[in-house]
């Protein structure tokens, strides 16, 4: 029974560190894009089509 008490210990440790450099990691910035936004615009929209109006009523997708 003492076992899993030790490796209850073992594992809120390792993820308390785990934790802890994620943290870091963000604060650093090595999560952050900065190459996306500069080919962004290379990129081609989606074409929207135009709704065609039948007579009195306006369908409209939702």
């Amino acid at each position: 029974m003492s076992v899993i008490y030790i490796l209850l210990a073992i594992s809120l440790v390792v993820a308390i560190i785990f934790f802890v450099a994620f943290i870091v990691s963000v604060k650093q910035g090595q999560y952050d894009d900065s190459y996306t936004p500069s080919v962004r615009m290379l990129f081609e929209d989606e074409l929207v089509k135009p709704v065609k109006e039948t007579g009195n009523a306006v369908k409209s997708k939702e």
